[in-house]
């Protein structure tokens, strides 16, 4: 469910931060460590994929990519999902620390996410759930790259299709009692709505009253047959990659399954609100795409 999406969309959305923040200008998210946890030669690889059309090709070192035809493709396509959704529960997790002398913040499928190493609060503790083996990737990488993990950091390794992952929650010393953040990026797109469900009933298991949790999904309008040309082709690529969407949610449908596992909506930003507050009067190419919500639910 959740370790399947660990592969070539993850891979590009982080190759989206790490170039944003290489090469961007008037950033919206400054991922200042992405570059470093891909390493040069997965960031060539993954450039050269996008410039041969998503065709997988030998990779050869020495060669690098056409980084103006690239970098355009990820504005049109990655980058303004990428960055917007982690800067916006990034953002949130923030103000929620903020206000507790404690707090706990889970990221569900964390990838290459690089939080653990770029937060600066003592009094979050951290727990990156993922699949065993592409969290012990992300370790041999972190080894290799000679960082030190903060005290306050735990790994959680669990096979999403075969354990429910609050075992492996608890087992890393995750308390149920004390004030939690979930988030859930880039996930929704390929679940059913009964696999969404069972996550969200899953968290709302875990957490305490007055805990929350940040997802982004895509609308209904994804597989509408007059939906915008952007938005078809973004499914057109990740079925390419062997990774299909598989529903678009409506918003009374994701009211619907937090109301009835215990969450609140506490915030909703539609593609309006969050071409808004992320990307008017950019010069680049990027805005935001015309079928992605962000919410962010509180536990009742």
């Amino acid at each position: 469910m959740i370790a399947e999406q660990e592969s070539m969309t993850a891979k590009l959305c982080s190759f989206a931060r790490a170039y944003h923040s290489t090469m961007g200008k008037n950033k919206i998210f400054d991922d200042y460590l992405a570059y470093d946890i891909i390493g040069k030669d997965e960031y060539d690889r993954i450039g050269r994929l996008l410039q041969s059309d998503y065709a997988a090709e030998p990779y050869e070192p020495r060669y690098g990519f056409e980084s103006v035809w690239v970098f355009d493709e990820m504005d049109r396509y990655f980058s303004p999902i990428t960055l917007s959704r982690i800067a916006f529960a990034e953002r949130a997790l923030r103000r929620f620390a903020e206000s507790r002398s404690e707090s706990q913040y889970v990221v569900l499928g964390a990838g290459m996410d690089t939080f653990a190493f770029r937060n600066t609060d003592e009094t979050i503790q951290i727990y990156e759930l993922d699949h065993p083996d592409t969290q012990a990737y992300k370790l041999q990488r972190i080894h290799k790259l000679r960082w030190t993990i903060p005290e306050n950091v735990h790994y959680a390794p669990v096979d999403f299709e075969k354990e429910e992952f609050g075992r492996a929650l608890l087992r890393a010393g995750f308390c149920q009692a004390g004030a939690s953040f979930f988030s859930l990026l880039g996930i929704a797109y390929y679940l059913t709505p009964e696999s969404f469900r069972r996550i969200v009933r899953g968290i709302g298991e875990l957490a305490s009253s007055g805990s929350q949790f940040v997802f982004d999904f895509p609308d209904e309008t994804t597989f509408a047959e007059k939906r915008p040309r952007r938005v078809r082709e973004l499914t057109e690529i990740t079925s390419k990659l062997g990774e299909p969407m598989l529903h678009g949610f409506s918003v009374d449908e994701i009211h619907t399954i937090l109301n009835e596992e215990g969450f609140n909506i506490r915030r909703h930003e539609g593609p309006r609100d969050i071409q808004r507050h992320f990307f008017d009067d950019r010069m680049d190419n990027q805005r935001a795409m015309e079928n992605i919500h962000f919410i962010l639910a509180e536990k009742k």
